[in-house]
C-alpha cells in the first residue's frame, strides 16, 4: 500500500520561506481550533479531526490549549489617607512652652502649700474640706499631721530627696550657673559673712577704685590663714565698696574640694575649681577673677613664715592674662596670717583621708573643733595699680624668660604692699 504524498503550498516550498504561515492560512488554523472546542472532549473524531485539518492546510503545528480562566479580581482595600507629619516647633517654642509648664507647676504647689498653712491655723473657722477627683496615684506623700508622723517624714528618704535632692533642685536649675555657685544658698548664708566683715574681721579695703567698672580682669593675690576665709572676703569687699558691685570668683585649690562638706560649700557661695579651663571660661564672660598663685603653700606657712610670699609656680596666671590678653591688679591681705597661727603641721598619713597636712595651732586640736574658730583680728585689703598686658599679643605666653619676669614683677608689688602694710600696722587686733 502506497502512503499518498502531498503536495507542500508554495509559501513552504520557498527557499526564504519563515515559520510564520501566510494569513489564510492562520484563519485555518484558528478555524480548526474553534471546530475542535465546539465539539468538545467526548467527541469521537475531535481531536485527530483538527490536526487532520491542519495538516491538509500544510502545517504540523498542534493546536494551542485554550487558557485557563483568570480569578476575579479581588477589590483592593482603600488605603488610609496619609498623615502628614507635624511641623516640629523651633527650639524657643519649646523652651518657652516647658518654662510656662514650670511656673505653673510652680503656683499650684505653693497655693496647695499655703491652703495647709491655712487649714493648720487654729485662729479661724475650719475651711471646708474641698471635693477632688480622685488621683490613681501620687508621687509625693500626705503631710504629716502629728508628731509622730513628723518623725516619720524626717527620717524618710524622700523628704530629703524633695528638699536637696533633683526634686529640689528642679526649680532653681536655671539659677544655679555652670560652676556651681548658688545666688539662693549664698542669701542664707550671707549674714554671716556680713556679720564676719563688719563686726568680727572689720575689713578695710584701700584702692578698689583701681578695678575697671567692667570688663574681665584677673586678681593676683597672697594666700593667708590655716582656714581660707580670704577669698570670701575679698569677694564680699568688692561687692560692697566698689562702684559698680561687682562680682568676683576666685579659684579655689583642689585640696579644698577634697575636704568634707568644705569644698561643695566654698563652691556654691563663688568658688571654682582652679584650673586654666575654668579660668578662661569665666574671662570669656567678662567676669573678676581672684587667683592665688602661692596655693597650698601659703595656706600651710607656718606662723614665722607669716608673709612671706611663696612661689608663685611657673606663671600659669602670666599665661593666662596674655593669651586672653587680661589686665592683672596685685592685691595684698594683711591680717588673715593670724587668725589661726600654724606652730606645726603634721603630714603623716594625712593624704590618704584626703588632706595635705594636719594643722596644730595654739588651740587646735586642743580644744577639739573649737579651735578652729578664727581669731577677731584687724583685716586689710588693698589693691595695686593694674598691669596691662594688651601690648604682648598672645603668642607671648610661650616665652618663657618674660613669663618669669612678668611674674616676678607682679610677686615684688605683692611683697613691697605685705611689708609697708605690716610696718605701719600698729596692733595686729586694732590695726
Amino acid at each position: 500500500m502506497t502512503r499518498k504524498k502531498t503536495k507542500k503550498p508554495k509559501w513552504a516550498r520557498s527557499p526564504k520561506a519563515t515559520s510564520v504561515p501566510p494569513p489564510s492560512v492562520r484563519d485555518g488554523a484558528a478555524t480548526a481550533a474553534t471546530a475542535t472546542t465546539e465539539r468538545g472532549p467526548d467527541s469521537d473524531d475531535g481531536g485527530a479531526s483538527g490536526v487532520a485539518l491542519l495538516r491538509e492546510e500544510g502545517t504540523d503545528r498542534p493546536a494551542r490549549a485554550p487558557r485557563k480562566p483568570r480569578p476575579p479580581a479581588v477589590p483592593e482595600r482603600p488605603s488610609a489617607p496619609a498623615v502628614l507629619p507635624m511641623e516640629r516647633p523651633s527650639d524657643p517654642q519649646v523652651v518657652a512652652r516647658i518654662r510656662e509648664l514650670e511656673e505653673r507647676l510652680d503656683r499650684m504647689i505653693d497655693e496647695h502649700a499655703r491652703e495647709h498653712v491655712a487649714d493648720d491655723d487654729g485662729d479661724g473657722p475650719p475651711r471646708p474640706a474641698r471635693s477632688e477627683p480622685p488621683r490613681a496615684m501620687s508621687s509625693r506623700p500626705p503631710e504629716p499631721e502629728g508628731v509622730l508622723d513628723s518623725a516619720k517624714e524626717l527620717l524618710s528618704t524622700d523628704f530629703y530627696l524633695r528638699k536637696w535632692g533633683r526634686m529640689g533642685l528642679r526649680n532653681r536649675s536655671e539659677e544655679v550657673d555652670e560652676f556651681g555657685y548658688d545666688p539662693v544658698y549664698e542669701q542664707k548664708v550671707l549674714p554671716f559673712f556680713d556679720f564676719l566683715y563688719e563686726k568680727y574681721f572689720r575689713v578695710e579695703v584701700h584702692g578698689v577704685d583701681r578695678l575697671p567698672a567692667e570688663g574681665r580682669c584677673l586678681l593676683v593675690a597672697n594666700h593667708s590663714g590655716t582656714l581660707p576665709f580670704d577669698g570670701v572676703m575679698l569677694r564680699r569687699a568688692v561687692r560692697r565698696e566698689h562702684a559698680q558691685h561687682r562680682e568676683v570668683r576666685w579659684l579655689a585649690e583642689d585640696g579644698i574640694f577634697h575636704l568634707p562638706f568644705l569644698g561643695s560649700f566654698t563652691n556654691r557661695l563663688g568658688a571654682v575649681r582652679a584650673c586654666q579651663e575654668n579660668a578662661e571660661r569665666l574671662l570669656e564672660h567678662g567676669a573678676l577673677v581672684a587667683v592665688f598663685p602661692e596655693g597650698m603653700k601659703g595656706i600651710g606657712k607656718l606662723f614665722k613664715q607669716r608673709y612671706r610670699l611663696q612661689r608663685f609656680g611657673r606663671g600659669g596666671f602670666v599665661k593666662l592674662g596674655l593669651r586672653t590678653r587680661t589686665p592683672v591688679v596685685p592685691v595684698a591681705i594683711v591680717g588673715g596670717e593670724e587668725t589661726n597661727p600654724m606652730l606645726s603641721r603634721v603630714e603623716y598619713l594625712t593624704r590618704a583621708i584626703g588632706i595635705p597636712y594636719f594643722p596644730v595651732t595654739p588651740t587646735f586640736p586642743l580644744l577639739g573643733p573649737v579651735g578652729l574658730l578664727p581669731a577677731p583680728t584687724k583685716w586689710k585689703i588693698f589693691f595695686g595699680e593694674p598691669i596691662d598686658l594688651e601690648g604682648y599679643g598672645a603668642e607671648s605666653a610661650d616665652d618663657e624668660i618674660l613669663v618669669g619676669r612678668l611674674t616676678e614683677q607682679v610677686r615684688g608689688e605683692i611683697q613691697q604692699m605685705l611689708d609697708r602694710a605690716v610696718r605701719e600696722r600698729r596692733s595686729i587686733w586694732f590695726g
